[in-house]
């Protein structure tokens, strides 16, 4: 078999005169000292990159350089793979996979950085994505990325990509990556009095505003008694209510749409009643109309909800609509429900999940080891 390898690709230097410049109109002239550049293609894809310097002869040095690491001198580990030809397979096997549509934009959206980063500094094969570049790159989140928890998402997704780069053996090793520290905001869950004067503020907030007060008083009621998310409860279907009639037992069962893990929780029955009792003209939906997508429509709810806690003068806490979730789990573990049941309600995919959040308000925890400690003292 012979195997036919494509033509490496031609770079040409030419020259972006400075205003001004008697040389300008000749992109190919050596005798000024304008800003050199590079320009090449290489399948079917056009790539200009500066030289980074005035001199042609400095500019020669470099492109060979390039030119060298363009055409690959190991083709066993197939040094030629592009960056952007690693992120167009990477983002084809990711489809594969089923990943949803948000996920695998987040993928291309931080791999087009990661990209446009490299071919900055001049690096365009996989090969070249070294540790030190790769620390350089991540300097660069702060900015773009704010907040930690992001910030660790990012760098969680480029160890994927690098680790498939790595498995396609177009990388010798797997650049380490500096872990990213996450700042844990800390859980503020509503005391008795707080839940109670946001239900009695809940219809002052939206009297101008027809059938509002109640629904959103409903979702208030079905967050704090279930623990769902408010992406979760939003699109909370009528029929993941269920009525077991000989029991008197009302249920919420439905599945988390972050991790997936199925969830069934008891509720009280004159909460669920009025929960089933909201009108949105959606057959389906207790409280989304179904129409536009779920991000907006949990984006808007949010922010009636973060107008009622502003009414009620419920100002602290991070996340004010978390903080019905927060108060499902840590009613629970105050009164003795163990850690592992309160895990599963919440539909976390691990229990550490919910030890980060929660572990300081296990009564039963606590409880076993003031008895461990104190026995100790009759020893």
């Amino acid at each position: 078999m012979v195997i036919v390898r494509a033509a490496s690709p031609i770079v040409t230097i030419y020259v972006r005169h400075a205003e001004g410049c008697k040389y300008e109109g000749d992109e190919f002239t050596k005798r000024c000292r304008c800003r050199k550049h590079f320009r090449w293609t290489q399948d079917g894809k056009q790539y200009r990159r500066t030289a980074g310097t005035r001199s042609w002869e400095e500019a020669e040095e470099i492109k060979r350089d390039l030119e060298a690491q363009l055409s690959g001198k190991a083709p066993a580990t197939d040094e030629r793979k592009t960056i952007a030809q690693a992120v167009e397979v990477f983002t084809q096997d990711k489809k594969n996979q089923d990943v949803t549509a948000k996920v695998l934009a987040k993928y291309k959206r931080e791999l087009t950085r990661l990209e446009s980063y490299c071919e900055g500094r001049g690096i365009f094969v996989v090969s070249g994505l070294t540790k030190e570049l790769l620390t350089g790159y991540a300097s660069t989140w702060p900015e773009l990325y704010p907040a930690s928890s992001t910030r660790s998402r990012v760098r969680d997704r480029l160890s994927t990509f690098l680790r498939y780069c790595y498995q396609a053996e177009w990388l010798p090793r797997i650049p380490k990556l500096s872990p990213v520290k996450v700042e844990q905001t800390p859980t503020m869950p509503l005391t008795a009095e707080e839940y109670a004067k946001l239900l009695d503020t809940t219809y002052a907030t939206f009297a101008d505003e027809p059938g509002r007060g109640a629904r959103v008083r409903a979702l208030i009621q079905l967050m704090r008694y279930s623990g769902l998310a408010i992406r979760d409860a939003l699109t909370l279907k009528r029929a993941e209510i269920t009525h077991d009639a000989r029991a008197g037992l009302y249920s919420v069962t439905t599945a988390r749409q972050k991790t997936g893990v199925h969830v069934s929780v008891p509720i009280p029955p004159d909460v669920a009643r009025e929960i089933l009792a909201v009108a949105n003209g959606n057959p389906v939906y207790i409280f989304w109309s179904g129409k536009g997508d779920e991000e907006s429509a949990t984006k808007n709810w949010a922010k009636y909800l973060a107008r009622l806690f502003d009414d009620a003068e419920i100002t602290s806490g991070h996340m004010r609509s978390h903080r019905l979730r927060d108060t499902f789990a840590v009613d629970l573990l105050s009164k003795g429900v163990p850690m592992e049941e309160v895990s599963k309600l919440l539909g976390h995919e691990s229990i550490k999940t919910t030890e980060r959040s929660y572990a300081r308000w296990a009564k039963t925890r606590q409880d076993r080891l003031n008895s461990l400690v104190t026995a100790t003292w009759k020893q």
